[in-house]
């Protein structure tokens, strides 16, 4: 008991202490201003890049170069030396179940998050009453608080719930299954969700909302006909980092995974702490591929919108 009191008090102190850190940026944000001098045409200009000749260039192609040498190639060499050097290391079978069990985690968290902010972020467009700011910011706070933190603050209550009724079930369907596993996921990256369908929603002016309302929509048509289509692109990344974060994510999945219930993230670190590389590296691997999605989509993002000069 004292234990759980203990960890109930450090769980709720690092809760205030994010929650302060959080308004204070919140503040801090509000009060930045944002101007652009010139004309549209200049700041095209502007963003054009720059061709460099001479030793300029190859300068910036060492300096562009050696940091993913360092932090992505010369890492995925060493992971592949031990496979090259013994296939057999390899448990295919088991691999196949720790990706299919990772992937159906993701997609039913990214659905699930994404969903979630669309709601909450069509409610703060239309209302933005106290109360839909306040169930935002909690969404939002979320995402700084670590993954132990939130699964002691789900399994704290869950006891004593437990202890009380142990009629309902709640401790068997929170922790045997993986409805536990994707609550915790939700509060962790709902924030991820959300801050890109918010971004997504700033793109589109309230003029919108207003010609639509005139011509007979509002309410959930308003969402469907309007909103969703300008906001595919920002769920499609909204889903794809949510995904991404599910897959890597590592305390909440040790401790409220169900039994033989493995993902890559755990089998990654287990293998790795037990000193077997060889058997650790595919696992990793497979992590290392799904973190680039999001990377290759968010580039090809910028470099399509970016603008482009005239001839």
């Amino acid at each position: 008991m004292d234990n759980r009191i203990a960890a109930a008090q450090l769980a709720t102190m690092l809760l205030a202490l994010v929650a302060v850190l959080l308004q204070l940026e919140r503040h801090a944000q509000r009060r930045m201003r944002f101007a652009s001098g010139g004309s549209a045409h200049a700041a095209a200009a502007d963003a054009q890049p720059v061709r460099l000749h001479g030793r300029g260039r190859w300068i910036a192609v060492l300096v562009c170069v050696v940091p993913v040498l360092a932090g992505f190639v010369l890492p995925v060499a060493f992971m592949l030396r031990p496979l090259a050097a013994d296939w057999q290391l390899l448990q295919w079978g088991r691999f196949v179940e720790w990706s299919l069990n990772s992937l159906r985690l993701g997609a039913i968290t990214a659905v699930l998050s994404v969903t979630i902010a669309l709601v909450l972020a069509f409610a703060l467009r239309r209302s933005g009453d106290a109360v839909t700011r306040a169930v935002a910011g909690l969404a939002n706070l979320g995402y700084a608080v670590p993954g132990a933190v939130i699964v002691v603050g789900l399994l704290l209550p869950l006891g004593w719930v437990q202890q009380a009724a142990p009629q309902l079930g709640l401790g068997y369907l929170l922790t045997a299954t993986s409805v536990g596993l994707v609550w915790a996921y939700l509060v962790r990256f709902c924030a991820v969700a959300l801050q890109s369908v918010q971004s997504g929603y700033s793109r589109i002016p309230a003029s919108f909302d207003d010609s639509a309302r005139t011509m007979g929509s509002s309410g959930v048509a308003l969402l469907a006909r309007v909103h969703w289509p300008l906001l595919r692109r920002s769920t499609a990344v909204a889903a794809l980092l949510v995904f991404v974060d599910v897959m890597k994510e590592l305390p909440a999945t040790m401790v409220l995974r169900p039994f033989n219930s493995d993902t890559l993230a755990v089998v990654a670190y287990q293998l790795a702490r037990d000193e077997r590389l060889g058997e650790a590296a595919l696992p990793s691997l497979a992590l290392v591929l799904v973190g680039l999605l999001p990377v290759i989509l968010l580039s090809r993002t910028v470099r399509s919108d970016a603008p482009r000069s005239r001839v």
